[in-house]
C-alpha cells in the first residue's frame, strides 16, 4: 500500500505532475526570456508559456477531414502522459530517492523515446506531407541520438558499478556521488559528459538539430495540423521532457546535494537544471543554424557515440 501512495504522489505531484509541468513551464519562460536578451530583445514575460496553454485550451481543435481521427487525437494524449510517468521516476539528490524499484535504466530507455514517438504519429496521422517528413526526420535523429544516451548510460554504471558489474539504477549511481564525489570532475567520464551536452538539443530539437519542426522547409512538421488544446498538450509534453532531460544529466553527473535540508537542496537542484538549460539549450540556439538531416545524423554516429564509448572503456577498464 505505501508504494502505491508514494507512485501516486511522485506521478500527480511531486517530481512529477503538477511540480514537473510548473518546474517545465517556468523552465520554458527563462529559455524564452533570456534568448530575446540575447538577441537584444525585451522578450516575453516569464508566465508567456503558461498563458500560450491557456489560450489554446480556449480554441478550437480542428482535425483535418483525411486525417486519422484516433491517431490523430491519441498521440498528444499519450506523450503527456508517458513524460508525466518519466518524470516521476527522476530521483533529486537530498529530496527525492524515486519510487521504490522503478528507477532502472532500463525502464528510462522504454520510456525517453515517448515523445519523440508521439511526434512521429502526430506527423502520419495528420496526412500532411509536411508532416511525413517531419516523422521520418524525428524517427532518423531518434535512432543517432539513442546511441550517445546508451553508451552514456553505460558508462555511468559503469563506474559507479562493483568488479565485473554495471549499476543499472540512478539511485545506485547517484549513491556512488555521494561518496566519491561528481561525475561531473571524473576525468573518466568527462566524454561521455560532452556526448550528453550533445544529446540534449539534439533530443530536444533545438539550435543545429532543429531538424524535425524546421520552420523553413516543413513548417513545424507534425505538428503544421494541430491547433486548440491538441498543441497544448504536445507544448506541455515539451517543457516536461525538458525538464526529465536536465534531471537525467544533473543525477548522473552531479546530484550531490548542499547540506540537509529539503527546501535548499530543491532550490540547488532547480539552479543546476537552469543552468544546464541555458547553456545546452538556450545559448546552443541562439547561437547556431540548423544542419541538414544527414549531418545532424552524423554528429550524434561519428562524434557523440565515440565519446560515450570512450568513458564507458576506461571506467570498465578503471574499475
Amino acid at each position: 500500500m505505501s508504494n502505491i501512495l508514494e507512485a501516486t504522489f511522485a506521478l500527480l505531484i511531486f517530481p512529477g505532475g503538477a511540480a514537473a509541468l510548473a518546474l517545465g513551464l517556468f523552465l520554458k519562460g527563462i529559455d524564452r526570456r533570456v534568448a530575446a536578451r540575447l538577441q537584444r530583445r525585451v522578450g516575453p514575460p516569464l508566465i508567456q508559456p503558461a498563458l500560450d496553454i491557456l489560450k489554446l485550451c480556449t480554441k478550437e481543435t480542428l482535425i483535418p477531414t483525411t486525417a486519422n481521427e484516433a491517431a490523430f487525437i491519441l498521440a498528444p494524449v499519450l506523450g503527456l502522459a508517458g513524460v508525466l510517468v518519466t518524470a516521476a521516476l527522476m530521483p533529486i539528490g537530498g529530496v527525492w530517492s524515486g519510487v521504490t524499484g522503478l528507477g532502472d535504466l532500463l525502464l528510462l530507455l522504454y520510456l525517453l523515446p515517448i515523445p519523440a514517438m508521439a511526434f512521429m504519429v502526430a506527423g502520419s496521422a495528420s496526412s500532411s506531407p509536411y508532416g511525413a517528413l517531419g516523422f521520418s526526420r524525428e524517427m532518423a535523429i531518434m535512432f543517432a541520438y539513442e546511441m550517445p544516451l546508451i553508451a552514456a548510460f553505460l558508462a555511468c554504471g559503469a563506474r559507479a558499478g562493483g568488479v565485473g558489474e554495471a549499476a543499472m539504477s540512478l539511485q545506485t549511481i547517484m549513491n556512488y556521488q555521494y561518496a566519491n564525489g561528481p561525475l561531473l570532475f571524473d576525468p573518466v567520464m568527462l566524454p561521455a559528459l560532452a556526448a550528453m551536452i550533445i544529446f540534449i538539443p539534439g533530443t530536444m530539437s533545438v539550435g543545429l538539430f532543429d531538424i524535425p519542426e524546421a520552420e523553413p522547409e516543413v513548417i513545424e512538421g507534425p505538428l503544421l495540423e494541430y491547433s486548440g488544446p491538441l498543441l497544448a498538450a504536445f507544448n506541455l509534453m515539451s517543457a516536461v521532457k525538458l525538464v526529465i532531460v536536465l534531471e537525467l544529466v544533473v543525477a548522473l553527473f552531479w546530484p550531490n546535494p548542499l547540506g540537509s535540508s529539503v527546501i535548499v537542496n530543491l532550490i540547488w537542484h532547480v539552479a543546476k537544471c537552469l543552468i544546464l538549460m541555458l547553456v545546452t539549450v538556450t545559448c546552443f540556439r541562439v547561437s547556431t543554424g540548423r544542419l541538414r538531416l544527414e549531418q545532424g545524423f552524423t554528429v550524434f554516429v561519428k562524434y557523440a557515440a565515440p565519446l560515450a564509448l570512450v568513458s564507458l572503456g576506461l571506467a570498465s577498464i578503471l574499475r
